[in-house]
């Protein structure tokens, strides 16, 4: 089965939670606090590779997750990073979040690999709280909990040619023949379900061409698999447009020529500006000369004289193709502003009035700092309440309005303010 579009769930791993522990060895009192820090959470990337040639990997696995780091151990151990986790998919995989439809990475070589979500922060361990005023901390902070995010992959193939046209008009037979390529051919509609890439030698050189799925009319608006099929023409540098010349399926050529030009328009204006080798095929049935000198008035551009199955025409065809190719610029990845999925906040809180006399207290800092806190220590509530002061929370608090014995709302701590 051809899949050219998926949705996927990506999370990177939560970091480790720092240890709460003592040390102890018998003869030695007062260890102290030796406990270590947890490990960083894995990473979740991407990497091209060139022998997929679909996302059909995704139909049924569609949530990834990178490994949790360790938490923390006794004796200043810290914990293992969790491993990163790296996604294969096709070469021309372009990723995008699903949320905004921005492009997070284009996959564009084979090879590449690009992380695009990081792992959580290991939590301390209680041996990093220790100081000269507290000495044995029994409280350790825990790892940093990541988000799940959801992405959309679309394979736009890469290919120096693409073959277009409606169905059954010989592209297939017209890649067996320049290429090595063996794709399924019968005289049918719709046969080729998915793009086709055939490498073509060509003097001392060599480029890849693609058999594009026919076109129908209405593909630029849905119709079809319209999309799905047209999204892969975006790359090419070159298009070679193929006329069923001898209109076995009933329909006039000129039109045919005229119709498939209009879809490319309407589904991206840029691919008009593309040039274009014309091909009459099938030319062994043609009957009608004056076909050609009308396709050569409505294209204006030299007409290449073909039939496939009888491999006439093939050398002029991959020719014309090389000397094309020989004056266009090398396929470029997509030009975009790289999206970045948000990082949590660490530093910023609001103070909001919910009703006279009480107000609530809640932001990315608060968060942050809820990781150190375990509300039933009495040295980790006193550490909270120390970094609250000292991050401009009670002066917040004055400023919107908070008065001796109010109620504020911390997590999920209420208690009465007192300057």
């Amino acid at each position: 089965m051809f899949i050219d579009k998926a949705k996927i769930y990506i999370k990177a791993g939560d970091g480790g939670n720092g240890c709460t522990s003592f040390y102890t060895e018998k003869y030695v009192n007062n260890g102290g606090p030796d406990g270590g820090n947890g490990g960083i959470g894995g990473k979740i990337g991407f990497r091209a590779v060139k022998n997929k040639s679909t996302l059909a990997d995704f139909k049924f696995s569609q949530h990834f997750r990178a490994e949790n780091g360790e938490n923390g151990k006794s004796r200043y151990s810290a914990g293992k990073k969790g491993k990163d986790l790296v996604i294969d998919v096709p070469v021309g995989t372009v990723i995008r979040d699903a949320e905004s439809g921005k492009i997070i990475a284009d996959m564009f070589s084979d090879g590449m690999i690009k992380f695009v979500a990081e792992g959580g922060n290991g939590g301390k361990g209680n041996a990093f709280f220790r100081n000269s005023r507290r000495q044995a901390p029994h409280f350790s902070q825990a790892g940093e909990k990541t988000r799940e995010h959801a992405v959309t992959l679309e394979l736009k193939t890469i290919a120096d040619v693409g073959l277009v046209g409606y169905p059954n008009v010989g592209k297939s037979t017209i890649l067996s023949v320049i290429s090595a390529a063996r794709p399924k051919i019968a005289s049918y509609h719709f046969t080729t379900l998915s793009p086709n890439l055939g490498m073509v030698s060509a003097y001392d050189d060599s480029f890849v061409v693609a058999d594009i799925p026919g076109l129908i009319d209405g593909a630029s608006e849905g119709a079809g698999l319209g999309h799905d099929f047209l999204r892969h023409i975006e790359r090419t540098r070159l298009l070679v447009h193929v006329i069923d010349a001898s209109g076995s399926e009933g329909r006039d050529p000129v039109e045919d020529y005229k119709a498939i030009n209009r879809e490319l328009v309407g589904y991206d204006p840029a691919l008009a500006e593309k040039p274009q080798i014309v091909v009459l095929n099938k030319t062994d049935m043609l009957t009608d000369f004056s076909v050609v000198d009308k396709i050569k008035e409505v294209s204006e551009r030299d007409v290449i004289l073909m039939s496939a199955v009888i491999h006439s025409g093939v050398e002029e065809l991959i020719k014309a193709m090389y000397h094309e190719l020989k004056k266009l610029p090398e396929v470029q990845p997509l030009e975009y502003e790289p999206f970045e999925f948000e990082k949590p906040d660490k530093t910023s809180f609001d103070v909001v009035k919910i009703e006279e006399g009480y107000y609530e207290v809640f932001g990315g800092m608060i968060d942050e700092l809820a990781r150190n806190v375990v509300l039933d220590n009495y040295d980790s509530l006193k550490y909270f309440q120390k970094q609250i002061k000292e991050r401009g929370v009670d002066k917040a608090l004055r400023k919107a309005g908070v008065q001796d014995g109010d109620t504020v709302r911390i997590m999920d701590v209420e208690f009465e303010y007192y300057e």
